[in-house]
């Protein structure tokens, strides 16, 4: 199975300790001791906007992947990418690997307000941006043939209450914090693999 995994620093894997505790890496695992054999490409770009998406679909036409894994958001809103076009270009990226016969998980903008950054009296505002990004971005990935699965509100709680879930940056997710996201990720993606087969059989 090829696994596809594209976005920003998140998809990346900054803040991790090394390459064996990023979101790409767990879930990989999470995938093998399922009994599938993976093999993980990565063309995920820290500080990536949506709008880089299709240079990153550009990079891995020859991957043709099974399975994909698509993390961004963050950056359209600290980049201020205006939210229509960020939409847009997410749904055309999803809409392109399903066209490649791609499954495509699309984890869309985490809640920001948790961030070390933010001060108290922003943090509903933080939220309520993110929250509305998150919907426009549902929709278009949606609309596109992708399964959409935000961060939790329980997990982004934990963020919140835990700073060592938080890199030294405090801003990207220590490896802790990664293994906490890829838990929560993983029976979705393992749902994918399912259907896929099904799909084939």
């Amino acid at each position: 199975m090829r696994f596809l995994v594209l976005g920003d620093s998140l998809a990346f894997g900054t803040g991790a300790t090394g390459p064996q505790d990023t979101l790409g890496a767990r879930l990989t695992r999470a995938l093998t001791e399922a009994g599938s054999t993976v093999e993980l490409h990565v063309v995920a770009v820290p500080g990536a906007t949506s709008l880089d998406l299709a240079a990153q679909l550009q990079r891995a036409a020859a991957v043709d992947a099974d399975l994909a894994l698509l993390v961004v958001g963050a950056n359209d809103l600290t980049r201020q990418v205006p939210p229509a076009r960020a939409a847009a270009a997410l749904g055309a990226a999803v809409r392109e690997l399903r066209a490649r016969g791609t499954e495509v998980l699309v984890v869309p903008t985490p809640d920001l307000s948790s961030v070390a950054w933010v001060p108290p009296a922003f943090r509903a505002v933080v939220a309520g941006i993110c929250d509305q990004s998150r919907a426009r971005q549902t929709a278009a990935a949606e609309a596109a043939g992708g399964v959409v699965v935000p961060v939790p509100p329980e997990l982004t709680a934990r963020f919140a209450g835990d700073p060592s879930l938080f890199s030294a940056d405090r801003f990207h997710p220590s490896s802790a914090g990664y293994a906490l996201v890829a838990d929560a990720l993983a029976p979705r993606l393992l749902e994918l693999v399912t259907r896929r087969e099904d799909d084939a059989a």
